[in-house]
């Protein structure tokens, strides 16, 4: 494997808004994708080793210039969809040559990711637990410890056979139409639970309870303590009583959507577990977002702990797009730049690092 160091870039990875669109690219467009991801996860395995692969994925602006260079439409939510499945197909079977996995996918095939962990961690011998953790977590932390209003339906787990792992997931609002992508790199995370997204790249903000925000740090000691130290019955009462209270309309917390009696079930399950801290508490059986919401309110309204309302989100074609924008596909141009990056990669392998060379000059515009 060559020893070229790739460019440092800016950690820019995070979220990403896009519009909703319906529908799935043709088939024809679709087999070609799966082809070209393969060469170009071929190409940067071969110039920088898997964990590149990861770093480009994790970023939410390299992630849409891959989608638009496949073909894809760069404004459509099914873009995230859509370059997943292809490149989990196209690296299907290559996975022990390239040294990357692909788990998952939307809707039904999100929740195979912890089988697929689990199947490569018996054909590889080695414990599969540490990265189902981290597909679980992560999930969990999107879904209901950063509350945004976007549901997640498409959760896509890559990982290298060293372990480490980069997480691509989407969530839906069909209120706004739009859905909001999630990206997760495992070098850059310290901590699940407090700004595991190192950047954001969004442009559409919103009422957000954000739990793993810098600023909800006293509410994720605070949360865990009332769940261990307060009986439901409590929690439940408390609850209550702030249902009853004419809370200012700037809340965003809402409060109205909260039933206590029917958290006291999920209240119980967290006391009898005794969760240790705030990344405990979330990997609780039951404890979702309107637990995390209710205890969040307890915090803040009864016992003066502030939690964070900030929403994480701060701020090339080559082939044409699937909907003939900016021009429609050019399939003979497709078929040869999958040709092309084939046989610079294999050319590579056998000692030859001519065209992978010529492919790095053009990159830096000294041709």
């Amino acid at each position: 494997m060559a020893t070229h160091t790739p460019v440092p870039t800016a950690h820019r990875t995070g979220i990403a808004d896009t519009p909703l669109h319906y529908g799935r690219a043709p088939r024809w467009l679709f087999s070609r994708m799966t082809l070209l991801a393969r060469e170009m996860a071929a190409c940067l395995v071969e110039e920088f080793g898997p964990i590149e692969v990861l770093r480009r994925l994790s970023d939410p602006y390299w992630f849409q210039a891959f989608g638009c260079v496949l073909g894809f439409d760069w404004h459509s939510s099914g873009v995230t969809t859509t370059v997943c499945g292809a490149l989990k197909e196209g690296l299907r079977g290559a996975e022990a040559e390239l040294g990357i996995c692909v788990c998952g996918g939307k809707g039904r095939a999100s929740r195979q990711t912890p089988g697929e962990i689990a199947a490569f961690g018996e054909r590889a011998g080695r414990d599969p637990s540490p990265l189902t953790y981290a597909s679980r977590t992560t999930a969990k932390v999107d879904s209901a410890a950063v509350q945004d209003g976007y549901q997640i339906y498409h959760h896509t787990f890559i990982f290298t056979t060293d372990g480490s792992w980069a997480v691509v997931q989407q969530g839906m609002n069909e209120a706004n139409g739009y859905a909001r992508r999630y990206h997760w790199l495992s070098e850059t995370v310290a901590s699940y639970v407090c700004e595991p997204h190192a950047a954001v790249c969004s442009d559409t903000t919103g009422a957000t309870l954000n739990l793993v925000a810098r600023e909800s740090d006293l509410a994720r000691r605070l949360l865990p303590q009332l769940a261990r130290e307060e009986r439901p019955e409590r929690l439940v009462t408390e609850l209550e009583r702030i249902r009853r209270l004419e809370l200012p309309r700037r809340h965003h917390l809402l409060a109205e959507d909260l039933h206590p009696r029917y958290l006291e079930r999920t209240f119980l399950s967290a006391y009898e577990r005794q969760p240790e801290d705030f990344e405990a508490l979330l990997g609780t059986p039951g404890v979702g977002a309107r637990s995390l919401r209710a205890l969040s309110l307890i915090a803040e309204l009864v016992y003066d702990t502030p939690v964070s309302l900030r929403d994480p989100a701060r701020f090339s074609f080559a082939h044409g797009g699937k909907d003939g924008h900016p021009f429609p596909v050019d399939r003979q141009t497709y078929d040869r730049s999958i040709q092309a990056l084939g046989r610079a990669v294999r050319r590579a392998r056998l000692g030859d690092r001519e065209k992978l060379q010529a492919l790095r000059r053009l990159a830096r515009l000294e041709v």
